[in-house]
């Protein structure tokens, strides 16, 4: 007997080490260099490990619901907030202990529940030709129906929530009948049938393919600073332009986070929500991801700095999550592919 609780009482020494050291478990859709080291930077300042399991945003959120209250997971960290409204709506999610730091976040980028709050910003703005466009000549989103861009946009698919959500942002702000209509003028417009990427249309307009196109910045910025000198080339044959900035701004959208409904460590998760809110970790964001900062007063990186600044839609965001079925549907009526 006293050989078998002397053994209970090793192994009992053994694990509880493990039982009582706090632990967060993260699925990102964020590739892992995009933010393994603010996880390994909150490890060292807190003794709170990080669980990374990355993976595509819809296939984590997938995962989520098969997995069930069974999950292991406390946050998901995704891009879009089309993507944290639907991981709200499936009840995969539940709210996060307030704190100062994401009440800090303005009220439009976090869920008035609190199951998600930003973590930053992205703009989707024109990207055009240096050599083939004049710039200045594009005052609105509006202007790409006009019989002038027949042939020349390129954008990616329609089941790409970053289009999907821009449209629901239209719908947001000029109605159904409208955003229906110039939907159906945008698409006769196109270059080529939509394919690939954000970069790829980018690349695109470089080599002459189209003229113009729609792409977030932080891709335009990854590639104007990559190492890589052909991609930079690249980039450097594409300019910004911020459309619709005489009247309701241009097109934003968020990255975020939200806590699992079934979170195990929901406690530590919180304090990873708040670090991730930090000043320290939005400077390493807007530098080493290129994406605007969530927070004001945050700088931001070079090349973001000399895309100019702009004036940004003010559109509440979970209407982008409310309103994609209506989204896709016009598209999908327009034959956008």
């Amino acid at each position: 007997m006293k050989k078998i609780i002397a053994s209970i009482f090793v192994v009992s020494s053994i694990l509880s080490p493990l039982v009582l050291a706090e632990q967060v478990n993260l699925y990102s859709a964020r590739k892992e260099a995009l933010i393994k080291p603010l996880l390994d930077k909150f490890t060292e300042e807190t003794g709170i490990s990080v669980n990374l399991v990355t993976g595509k945003a819809d296939n984590l959120i997938t995962r989520l619901a098969k997995e069930g209250k069974y999950s292991p997971a406390d946050l998901l960290l995704t891009t879009d907030v089309g993507r944290l409204y639907r991981a709200k709506q499936q009840e995969l999610t539940q709210a996060i202990s307030s704190t100062d730091a994401a009440v800090s976040v303005p009220n439009n980028f976090r869920d008035t529940q609190g199951h998600w709050v930003g973590l930053s910003l992205r703009a989707r703005p024109i990207m055009v030709s240096t050599e083939r466009v004049d710039a200045s000549a594009i005052k609105s989103i509006e202007d790409l129906i006009k019989p002038e861009w027949r042939g020349r946009i390129c954008i990616r698919s329609s089941n790409n929530i970053y289009n999907q959500s821009m449209v629901a942002s239209l719908i947001s702000q000029l109605g159904e009948e409208q955003t229906q209509a110039w939907v159906d003028q945008f698409v006769k417009n196109f270059a080529r049938p939509p394919q690939g990427g954000d970069r790829d249309q980018i690349k695109a307009v470089a080599a002459g393919q189209c003229d113009l196109a729609i792409a977030n910045t932080y891709y335009l910025a990854g590639m104007l600073t990559s190492n890589d000198e052909a991609t930079k080339a690249q980039a450097q044959k594409v300019e910004v332009v911020w459309p619709n900035q005489s009247d309701r701004g241009a097109h934003i959208n968020i990255s975020g986070v939200a806590l699992a409904k079934y979170a195990p460590n929901a406690k530590a998760a919180s304090k990873l929500v708040d670090f991730l809110l930090s000043a320290e970790s939005q400077q390493w964001y807007a530098m080493t991801n290129h994406e605007y900062p969530i927070l004001p007063n945050v700088t931001w990186s070079d090349v973001l700095k000399n895309f100019g600044d702009f004036k940004m839609e003010q559109v509440p965001m979970t209407q982008l999550g409310e309103l994609n079925t209506e989204a896709v549907k016009i598209m999908d009526r327009a034959g956008w592919k």
